[in-house]
């Protein structure tokens, strides 16, 4: 019984890690203005010979993809004021295994945060304020990895973010789609390594956000916690600040 118990709090831990995560990345495929940053940063119009506004059509247009269920993606824009389809189907191939993979992350945030609900309610129905306690210590647990999973990840990515970019590729596609000439596939002209770099930091930063949150709202509530317990301990007439004296 012990063991399982030690095992579903783990799991909280674990769980807390992936919601950060998987909102993180979920909020950052979705957020134009990161699209707008990659694409003036990088100076992808004079790159790609797309406007601005082409740009970000297309960003929207992608967006949308990612988040339907069927729809094939068909791009086009004006590539030096001639308007022509932008992926070739080897990149349209690569799209359909992200969008994949992308929705695996909106799943595995969805199951991570209702694990979270089940485990906290059956939790304080069963253990009330005692397992309140119990929680805040298991948020505390699920913040701090998140954090040292984030910086982890961030200084090897400043160093040798290539390499882990490379090592994701190869790890999550079953084949080599990804791999694209930047001299003629615009899937890789538009995103640049230094835009999934970015993108990467972005995601991190928002995870430590959320961390830092539930982190400190855990904290909170253990303070007050064992300040009420220290309170009620307390002999009558007597305060935290002036103990009682025989």
């Amino acid at each position: 019984m012990a063991y399982t118990r030690r095992g579903l709090s783990v799991l909280f831990v674990v769980a807390v890690l992936l919601l950060f995560i998987c909102s993180s990345v979920t909020y950052a495929f979705n957020e134009m203005r990161l699209y707008r940053y990659g694409f003036d940063k990088y100076d992808i119009p004079a790159v790609t010979g797309i406007t601005d506004e082409g740009l970000m059509d297309s960003a929207r247009q992608i967006r949308s993809y990612f988040n339907s269920p069927g729809s094939p993606l068909v791009l086009r824009a004006e590539v030096d004021g001639q308007e022509r389809e932008l992926f070739t189907q080897r990149e349209l191939l690569h799209m359909a295994d992200v969008k994949q993979i992308l929705w695996g992350v909106y799943g595995l945030g969805a199951g991570a945060m209702a694990y979270i609900f089940v485990f906290s309610v059956v939790g304080l129905i069963k253990g009330g304020r005692r397992f309140g306690r119990e929680l805040a210590t298991l948020g505390l647990w699920g913040s701090g990895a998140t954090v040292g999973l984030v910086v982890g990840v961030g200084l090897f990515s400043l160093v040798g973010f290539d390499s882990l970019f490379l090592w994701f590729h190869q790890v999550s596609f079953g084949n080599d789609f990804w791999r694209l000439d930047p001299n003629r596939h615009f899937l890789v002209m538009m995103f640049p390594n230094g835009f999934w770099l970015d993108a990467t930091l972005f995601v991190g930063m928002l995870a430590i956000v959320q961390a830092a949150v539930l982190g400190g709202g855990c904290a909170g509530a253990t303070w007050w916690s064992r300040r009420k317990t220290r309170k009620a301990a307390l002999p009558l007439g007597s305060s935290p600040q002036q103990p009682a004296t025989r």
